[in-house]
């Protein structure tokens, strides 16, 4: 699998344009410290580090601006997102190996595609917030909170809350379908849940099918 082959020459003569013209190229700082963007294109992925807000699905700036490096899909390893993550995509192949059953707090989705995409649910642990982009940028943005966490507390990402003594264990499915129009983005959570298979057995998912001990899933759908 080769490389995607990016231009610098048209890259840095779309930056000059874009600062001849006044256009704003990021949004702002977004911390003191970098954040992860991830984009997909023609069946490869690139890994960034930015330190500021590239404009959604800007793949020329993303290069010039931010550290990048090329990952092949099959060496693509599930870490943990403990700070924000924003993935452009252009289908749900791809965005599956980034995505399912990896533990990310506050996450942007930007859709760069242009084909309707299927009905596919993604599993992701311990979302806290989530933000969305659809059909390259024709909507407004859109987000919801699943829950709140406090930045004091020495939490883990997949446990978070302690309820009457039981370990809450926050998992979202979200719905790839949303991503075809415009749609208000909503949710639902169910909590106490012991055994997901059971209680949502259309799911299908062995990964998540039992909690040990006092452990229980709060399961949020998003569509």
């Amino acid at each position: 699998m080769k490389p995607i082959a990016f231009s610098a020459f048209s890259c840095w003569l779309a930056l000059i344009l874009a600062a001849f013209l006044g256009i704003h190229i990021t949004g702002g700082f977004m911390r003191s410290q970098n954040h992860t963007l991830i984009f997909t294109k023609e069946n490869t992925i690139r890994n960034c580090s930015c330190s500021v807000d590239i404009r959604d699905c800007d793949y020329c700036l993303a290069n010039l601006m931010c550290n990048c490096k090329t990952v092949l899909p099959s060496t693509m390893v599930k870490t943990t997102y403990n700070s924000h993550l924003t993935i452009w995509f252009t289908d749900t192949s791809l965005l599956e190996i980034l995505l399912n059953f990896t533990k990310v707090w506050d996450l942007k989705l930007s859709f760069c595609g242009t084909a309707p995409l299927p009905t596919e649910y993604l599993a992701i642990w311990g979302l806290r917030k989530l933000r969305v982009k659809k059909v390259k940028g024709r909507f407004p943005e859109q987000s919801v909170t699943i829950y709140s966490g406090n930045n004091n507390e020495k939490e883990d990402l997949l446990a978070v809350h302690n309820k009457d003594r039981q370990m809450l264990v926050y998992i979202s499915f979200l719905d790839t379908s949303l991503f075809n129009g415009y749609s208000l983005l909503k949710s639902y959570s169910v909590e106490n849940i012991s055994t997901i298979t059971e209680h949502f057995p259309s799911l299908l998912y062995s990964e998540v099918s039992s909690t040990p001990g006092n452990k229980s899933y709060v399961v949020t759908f998003i569509y």
